[in-house]
């Protein structure tokens, strides 16, 4: 586990909402000094403090592991599926409308 690489995806996660290590560290009741440990990739973390980080910046532990997540092909059919399942029918048709452009285009671009 590269500790740096999920520092980073905090930090990042965390100025998206544009707050400090000291605010996002009163967040989930940790030192301010811990959060920067954690995204310099000096200080590993428990499981819970994983939970309550991803909890607080709305993103989840995938998310946050990203990096770390071998993926396969469920993983991003998956994905695919959370990201059109609470959308309006209409929008649904929409994505497949789209989907079905690009892959046309990217098989064009491959016979070529």
């Amino acid at each position: 586990m590269d500790y740096r690489l999920l520092g980073a995806r905090l930090r990042q996660e965390r100025l998206k909402h544009d707050w400090t290590q000291e605010a996002l560290a009163e967040k989930i009741e940790v030192s301010h000094a811990y959060i920067g440990q954690i995204e310099r990739g000096e200080r590993s973390l428990t499981l819970d403090t994983l939970v309550r980080l991803a909890n607080q910046l709305g993103v989840t532990v995938d998310d946050l592991l990203q990096e770390a997540i071998e993926k396969s092909n469920e993983h991003y059919v998956n994905k695919i599926k959370r990201m059109v399942l609470n959308r309006p029918e209409s929008e649904q048709q929409m994505a497949l409308d789209m989907l079905t452009v690009m892959f046309s285009h990217l098989d064009k671009r491959s016979s070529n």
